[in-house]
């Protein structure tokens, strides 16, 4: 018998299964209207790499956000599907030699050790590019000015002064450690800038108030650097065979990371603050929000 279907871990499974439906869908083999061709091999690798498993966390906490505020389910499903696009897209060029050369992501051989790195380069710029194909679609029903919305938003998260810039400072920081206030930054923009988005969809999905804009932007905040310091404390207490990629990388690298700078203990106490005011961000929400609750104690708490 299923598990209880309100529960976070069944809904984070069932949004899993659901997303990976819709992406195996979308990366069909057939070439849809004013596509020429879709090349096996391009398209082979761009279908690796975003079906090889993970939790599917970033649309899950599209799906809850909009489902929070009363948004349509099925364009949030296609919303948190492009956004894995983008994020895939981000592992597999992260992966590449000349960035973190990774020949493990999930457990499983990076793209451009399944394939080549040429292959992978444009794997990842088809991925980038296919997110905001998936929400411009007509298949994606939201009005023009929400879907125009959505686009800057992930194009602002993604982009220059978002993770591609976030990615930029952490090779950056190889040559020259950043301080305190140089780490927030860099990972807000890595890694913190798309879980902010995800959250932050939601509302624009639901056409919700600009105050619950807000607050789900900080709330996407909040949980985007609890992520990054839980990644920083497994990165120097894990291994790769649990987080199915490579562990004490940043440190033999001699990148900074608060967890580095400030001790565990702090970053321990730290995390737990993050959730809290996490927490605080939901209140007004109610027993409504206990799925987007649970999601932040589940980023402080995950073991990979």
């Amino acid at each position: 018998m299923d598990a209880n279907p309100d529960t976070f871990e069944t809904r984070l499974k069932n949004n899993a299964r659901d997303i990976e439906a819709l992406l195996d869908a979308l990366l069909s083999p057939s070439a849809l209207s004013d596509e020429i061709a879709r090349p096996e091999t391009l398209r082979d690798a761009m279908h690796y790499a975003v079906l090889n498993g993970g939790k599917r966390l970033r649309p899950f906490l599209v799906v809850e956000s909009a489902a929070l505020l009363g948004g349509d389910a099925e364009a949030a499903l296609r919303v948190g599907a492009a956004l894995e696009c983008v994020h895939c897209y981000s592992l597999v060029h992260d992966d590449l030699p000349a960035m973190d050369d990774d020949d493990l992501r999930r457990g499983k051989p990076t793209v451009h050790i399944k394939f080549d790195e040429a292959t992978a380069i444009l794997a990842g710029d088809s991925l980038l590019t296919y997110a905001f194909d998936i929400i411009a679609a007509p298949e994606t029903t939201l009005p023009d000015t929400s879907k125009a919305s959505l686009v800057l938003a992930l194009a602002r998260a993604a982009g220059l002064g978002g993770m591609a810039g976030g990615q930029a400072l952490d090779l950056a920081a190889e040559k020259q450690a950043p301080d305190e206030s140089g780490i927030i930054r860099l990972q807000a923009m890595k890694t913190g800038a798309l879980i902010r988005f995800a959250c932050e969809a939601g509302a624009v999905i639901s056409a919700s108030p600009p105050e619950d804009r807000r607050r789900l932007r900080a709330f996407g905040e909040k949980i985007g650097l609890a992520f990054q310091l839980a990644d920083d404390i497994l990165d120097l207490t894990s291994d790769a065979a649990t987080m199915g990629k490579a562990t004490g990388k940043d440190a033999a690298r001699g990148k900074g990371t608060l967890v580095a700078l400030r001790g565990m203990e702090w970053a321990e106490t730290q995390l737990r603050e993050h959730v809290r005011d996490a927490e605080a961000l939901l209140a007004p929400y109610g027993a409504r929000a206990s799925i987007l609750t649970s999601a932040a104690h589940f980023i402080a708490d995950r073991k990979s």
